[in-house]
């Protein structure tokens, strides 16, 4: 993307990068009181009907999901004007979905910057291997690689990683502030894992929190993969990477049905997002001219690019040749 073009964007979408205060609270209302409500409808349902009490643990985990959306627009201090208080609802919110705030907000952060850059993979993102990288590892190192991406594994034990393990370990030579907020976070989650286990007992702690928190963990790492990893994703490294080519060729947009696109808070609109990280996820659609505009640049430079792009050219169908 060259540099006459970059003022377009910003003055495009600088109009849908101003939070609101009442859409904000809706934002939090719609997603954490639902939660929660479910959460308590499926602990009293234990008793009466263990089916219907796994079949709720399927609207409960869009709505945590929805939760975990609410959380990610705290992070790019989106959701609302205040930076205070997107951080404490964040913080709340990340309890919910087992993150540290402020670490996972920093990591995120890292994620946009590098989207795409080969030079700068492996914060907050899958791990990606040019052909090349993947034939010069060993047959170990193939095979483990293989298996990351397999679908049991990603979807299956990817979640309990991604939730349960992940956030709880502190980076060695993390900054204090990044390694306050994982220690703090934790030492929450135990009184109140705890305090819940000791009111209800554990197996049904387990029984209403586990099925939903594992299937929205699973369709999260789903929505990731699909946001970045498909056939012709932009790859460049040093000078000739590019923000606003990582954004739109780098980055998917996901068509869904509206019921998907209210859970997910329009996140599938991922481009847009990551041209503009400031857009609160109820503005990324409210302009109808948006997204079809977003689409029509996307193809435009994809098939003036397609040629010339030789590091995407190396990696492109990694997935299907290697994965």
């Amino acid at each position: 993307m060259t540099g006459s073009n970059r003022p377009s964007w910003h003055e495009a979408l600088a109009g849908y990068a101003r939070p609101c205060v009442w859409r904000g609270v809706f934002e939090v209302a719609t997603s954490l009181v639902p939660y929660l409500a479910l959460c308590v409808v499926m602990y009293f349902m234990l008793g009466v009907s263990p089916v219907v009490t796994v079949a709720l643990a399927i609207p409960t985990a869009g709505f945590l999901v929805r939760v975990f959306v609410v959380f990610h627009d705290c992070a790019h201090g989106s959701l609302f004007a205040s930076k205070r208080a997107n951080a404490r609802v964040g913080t709340i919110l990340g309890l919910l979905v087992l993150s540290p705030f402020r670490r996972w907000r920093h990591d995120h952060a890292v994620h946009h910057a590098t989207s795409g850059d080969l030079d700068r993979r492996g914060v907050g993102d899958i791990v990606t291997l040019t052909v090349a990288e993947y034939q010069a590892r060993s047959r170990r190192g193939r095979l483990a690689y293989r298996a990351i991406r397999h679908p049991l594994v990603m979807f299956g034990l990817g979640p309990v990683f991604a939730m349960i393990v992940g956030p709880r370990i502190v980076a060695r030579g993390a900054r204090p502030r990044m390694r306050n907020s994982v220690l703090a976070t934790d030492a929450v989650l135990v009184v109140i894992v705890g305090a819940l286990c000791w009111l209800i007992g554990w197996e049904d702690f387990l029984v209403v929190w586990a099925p939903a928190a594992l299937l929205a963990g699973s369709v999260g790492i789903w929505l990731f993969y699909v946001q970045h990893q498909f056939e012709d994703a932009y790859w460049q490294s040093g000078a000739k990477w590019s923000y606003e080519d990582a954004a739109l060729r780098g980055s998917s947009y996901l068509k869904l049905p509206k019921l998907l696109q209210f859970f997910t808070g329009n996140i599938g609109l991922h481009h847009v997002h990551h041209l503009n990280a400031r857009i609160p996820n109820y503005n990324l659609q409210r302009d109808p001219q948006l997204q079809p505009a977003a689409r029509s640049r996307v193809k435009r430079d994809l098939r003036r690019r397609a040629d010339a792009d030789s590091v995407g050219r190396a990696t492109r169908g990694h997935a299907q040749a290697l994965g």
